[in-house]
Formats: C-alpha cells, sequence, structure tokens
C-alpha cells in the first residue's frame, strides 16, 4: 500500500520497509499494520534476505497511532501476532534496524524498542506522551524502556511524557549511533551491510542467545548457548567458513 512502502534487495540482502504517510506524521493506521507485518512475514521467508531497515519520511519516523481510530473505538494498528504496527511483538529471526529522522514518539518510541539496532538523524526526539491523553504506552514502552536506559530515568520519560533529544537518547544507550539529520537511513543500510557480511545463520543465532540468556540464569544461559553452538555447526555454513578460513578466501553464504 502507499503508506507503507516495501524495499527488498535480495542483492544486498537488505530490505528496507518505509511509513509513508507524512501527512498525519506517519501515525499507524490498522491497514498499515497489516502491510508492515505482510512485509516482515517476506523478509522472514526469503533466504536471500538477511537484515531489515525500518524507517519513516526525512521528517518523522512515527508519531505512534492513529488517535482518530483510538477515538473512534475502532483501535485497529495493531495486528493479531505482531501487535503495534504489526512488529512490537512479533517474533523475529533477522535483525531488525530502526533509522530514525524526526520525532519517534509514543508508538514510534516503542517501535524503536522492538529493534535489534537504532541509528538516528540528531534532530530526531523520543519519549511516550501518553498520559497526556490519559493512555498507556501500551505496545512495549513501560516494561521495555528501562531494560534499555537507567529505570529512574524510563520512570520519568514514563510520568512526564517529556520529549528527549537524540544526543540524550545516545547518552542512555538507547540509541547506537547519531548521525547528521538526513543521514539516518544511509547509516542504517551502511550499518545493515556490515552485518551482512557475516554469516547469516551465525547472526539470528547469535541474536537469538543474546535476546534470550542475557536475563537467565548463568547454568540456562550456558545450555542456551551450547543449544545455539550445536544448531550452527550443522549448518552448511558453518562449514562454508571453516573451510574459507582454512583456504584463506572470502566465504559464500548461503544461508543454509
Amino acid at each position: 500500500m502507499p503508506e507503507v512502502q516495501f524495499e527488498p534487495d535480495p542483492d544486498t540482502h537488505v530490505a528496507v520497509i518505509r511509513l509513508d504517510r507524512p501527512e498525519a506524521r506517519n501515525a499507524v493506521t490498522g491497514d498499515m499494520a497489516e502491510a508492515i507485518e505482510a512485509a516482515l512475514d517476506t523478509v522472514e521467508g526469503d533466504d536471500r534476505l538477511w537484515v531489515t531497515v525500518v524507517t519513516g519520511t526525512d521528517d518523522v519516523f512515527c508519531s505512534g497511532g492513529d488517535l482518530r481510530e483510538v477515538a473512534a473505538g475502532d483501535p485497529r494498528m495493531r495486528t493479531r501476532r505482531g501487535g503495534f504496527a504489526g512488529i512490537v511483538r512479533r517474533e523475529r529471526r533477522k535483525p531488525l534496524v530502526a533509522a530514525v529522522e524526526g520525532p519517534a514518539v509514543g508508538g514510534g518510541t516503542e517501535i524503536v524498542l522492538a529493534s535489534d539496532l537504532v541509528v538516528a538523524g540528531d534532530g530526531a526526539t523520543f519519549g511516550l506522551p501518553e498520559v497526556r491523553n490519559s493512555l498507556l504506552a501500551a505496545a512495549g514502552g513501560l516494561f521495555r524502556l528501562g531494560r534499555h536506559i537507567p529505570p529512574t530515568v524510563a520512570m520519568q520519560w514514563a510520568l512526564t511524557g517529556d520529549y528527549f533529544p537524540a544526543a540524550r537518547a545516545y547518552e542512555l544507550g538507547l540509541i547506537n549511533e547519531v548521525v547528521p539529520a538526513g543521514d539516518a537511513l544511509r547509516a542504517a543500510r551502511e550499518l545493515a551491510a556490515r552485518i551482512c557480511r557475516n554469516a547469516p545463520l551465525a547472526v539470528q543465532h547469535s541474536r537469538a542467545v543474546m535476546l534470550e540468556a542475557t536475563w537467565l540464569p548463568e547454568d540456562e544461559a550456558w545450555r542456551r548457548n551450547t543449544e545455539a553452538m550445536r544448531e550452527l555447526g550443522r549448518t552448511a555454513d558453518f562449514h562454508e567458513g571453516m573451510a574459507a578460513a582454512a583456504e584463506k578466501r572470502p566465504p559464500k553464504w548461503t544461508a543454509s
């Protein structure tokens, strides 16, 4: 659909999902959520696509959900599997990089929190302003934010509804990189390209262990780590990586 642009590129192994509803500050509707989820389904099902970049327009990432749908009693800006925007609860194997320009507030911040890596232009802003409208940040922000930044600061964001600039978000560890305004998508593509130099299944297993084992007790974390290594050792790419190292040549990854 025109309000969600999907640009898969099997040659670079990177797909871009672009929110393109600038007249509404890229506020998410039900139709947009369905389109985003469909794009993620395509990425997850295509062995030629290894990393996804989600971005907005030049001046705004996402202002959250379409409040007109909320006011009408039909808040459809979510999907059954993916939650808000078809993304915040979506189970994925492949990395997701957010490229943020301008405001990423409310649900926009929650999309950022659901991403694996974040690149932002220096004019980007973040925040959870839902309390200003007698709402909750119900797409994961109230529990995910405190996992990324100090809980005392997360509480401040949640209770004041204040906005915070990219520099402060970087200082707190919410985002990975701040670049000049207008460069976020370029920098996110470069980051995705660096990921894509590596074996895609090794990247996927590494992501899974990081997400699952970080919060586990030590013995369970070791068990999950060992299990992932065994699974990876049964892949063709594992053997290709060993052969390429021994033969001193670039590896040829097949995601198999």
